[in-house]
């Protein structure tokens, strides 16, 4: 038989806390992984949806915004979901304004391709043409309000627990907007994809290898956590812990029916609304 051949597989992901905690195990190679090895490539989630409309990764973390344009080339992998259960990407500013007024304002956005770019616009049910936006990278949107380039920013990651720092309010939570408009569904914010190169029965390995990390991380918390702290930006260890448990929960182990349901929602009502090219038939590694 010979040695098994080890295939090398590019893996993108956000230098943030709760995607170093879900790729810990794989990071520091402290589960098998037979065949395979994984270069991690480290960038902000508005480049890695860029990169997936040129199809240049193998596997790679993306907004469920940014799903609708690449599922020609990817398929959804059944784990690594980050949802917004009854929290998700907030509109914040120095004072608070009513939905009205963020309409007229200049926001600050974390990239065109993020789903809270898109919730944004089925909140304001309005199209980016009609809006006001800057795009920044996401750990700048604080300083863009700060000095006044934009009026509004929208924030994702861990500026949703240290805005307060900024001395900035917010104008709405758009995963509690989402949940109070949809019996509570969580608001589907990013995913992991695998290529469509790939063979069938590869994607699936690869699957139960993500599946297998997270797990891992679940298993390993304390020092899952400690590895992701060193991608936490002004956050203390317990801050850190509370975040990681706000994106890494059973909703990334496995959507279930009820994150499919609301991925389903989401998207429908953007295509419905003209927010997406179209109609989006999902395709998950079973």
């Amino acid at each position: 038989m010979g040695l098994m051949q080890t295939r090398t597989l590019t893996l993108g992901h956000s230098p943030d806390p709760d995607d170093a905690f879900m790729f810990y195990g794989l990071a520091k190679e402290l589960i098998p992984t037979p065949g395979f090895r994984f270069q991690h490539i480290l960038q902000d989630i508005q480049t890695l949806n860029e990169r997936a409309t040129r199809g240049e990764l193998d596997i790679s973390a993306v907004s469920i915004h940014a799903y609708a344009y690449v599922s020609d080339q990817y398929a959804l992998l059944p784990s690594g979901a980050s949802m917004g259960d009854g929290y998700g990407p907030m509109l914040v500013a120095k004072s608070k304004f009513s939905r009205a007024s963020v309409a007229r304002k200049t926001i600050a956005v974390p990239g065109t391709l993020t789903s809270a770019f898109l919730a944004l616009q089925l909140w304001l049910q309005k199209p980016a043409a009609q809006l006001s936006y800057l795009v920044v990278p996401f750990d700048q949107v604080f300083q863009a309000v700060r000095d006044g380039r934009a009026e509004v920013g929208l924030i994702i990651h861990e500026g949703q627990l240290t805005y307060q720092n900024e001395g900035l309010v917010v104008c709405e939570d758009l995963g509690v907007w989402w949940g109070r408009e949809n019996e509570g569904l969580p608001l589907p914010l990013g995913g992991n994809v695998i290529h469509k190169r790939h063979a069938p029965k590869m994607r699936r390995q690869v699957s139960d290898l993500l599946t297998a990390s997270i797990q891992f991380s679940l298993d390993h918390r304390a020092e899952a956590v400690q590895h992701a702290l060193a991608y936490a930006r002004d956050m203390g260890r317990d801050l850190a812990d509370r975040f990681v448990g706000m994106y890494v929960n059973h909703w990334t182990l496995d959507y279930g029916e009820r994150g499919r349901e609301s991925i389903r929602r989401f998207l429908g009502r953007a295509f419905e609304e003209g927010l997406i090219p179209h109609r989006q038939e999902l395709e998950f590694v079973v």
